[in-house]
């Protein structure tokens, strides 16, 4: 039959440009692995979507997802939010808590912005990798987990490395199957189907009625260069 890679939407990634087509088939190799996966892409390429698109196609579906913005949380709390910690670990630290990996346990975590992490994080994060187990912050037992790793940056990391903000083993052991999202302005075919989308999408919400774009206002639209994606032409 027809595979749902043929049709303009697939789990809620639009498009039907070659470059997109080509990220989906590769998506749809690795989904049912175990493989770890690093996407990569500008900001509002959709990483994320594409994330959850993996998680969804994959055997551990019904068990959790947790996601991670390694940009958004503080360098000094970011380590007890994946790794969890012990009561008394830290002036604060009232109970014990679980973390992110151990919430992750037989399902998958997402790791956002992973090029944000500090060098002392990085070696942490590899060891998870290699030995599958955990120490929660201020504990000495280890805890074994089975998580599945997506990755995703908007940075790029062989220029990390080689500049030695980001370790090599580490990049090595995320890189296993990269996932490269063309940037919009690459596929400018997927413009007006995106726009279509999303002007039903907002006009359905606002229970407004269809809001029809015109040749000339699509013309402008694949004109433009889009530096933030599809998060701008949203």
């Amino acid at each position: 039959g027809k595979s749902a890679i043929s049709e303009d939407n697939f789990f809620g990634i639009i498009g039907r440009s070659a470059g997109l087509k080509l990220v989906l088939e590769h998506l749809s190799i690795v989904a049912p692995t175990d493989t770890s996966v690093l996407i990569l892409g500008e900001s509002g390429t959709g990483k994320e979507r594409i994330a959850d698109c993996i998680h969804e196609l994959s055997p551990r579906k019904k068990q959790p997802f947790i996601k991670v913005n390694c940009a958004a949380l503080p360098s000094t709390l970011i380590e007890s939010v994946l790794f969890g910690h012990e009561k008394g670990a830290f002036t604060g630290a009232t109970e014990r808590r679980h973390g992110k990996f151990e919430q992750a346990h037989k399902g998958t975590i997402f790791l956002d912005e992973i090029g944000e992490m500090t060098p002392d994080l990085q070696v942490k994060l590899l060891r998870t990798l290699q030995e599958k187990e955990i120490e929660r912050v201020g504990g000495s037992e280890t805890i074994k987990i089975d998580v599945r790793i997506i990755a995703a940056t908007n940075r790029n990391l062989e220029k990390e490395v080689a500049e030695g903000r980001f370790r090599m083993d580490l990049y090595y052991r995320l890189n296993v199957f990269p996932l490269n999202i063309p940037p919009l302005r690459e596929r400018p075919e997927d413009i007006p189907l995106l726009a279509k989308h999303f002007v039903e999408h907002y006009s359905k919400r606002l229970g407004k009625p269809l809001l029809a774009i015109s040749d000339y206002a699509l013309q402008e639209l694949m004109r433009f260069g889009w530096p933030g994606n599809v998060r701008e032409l949203e």
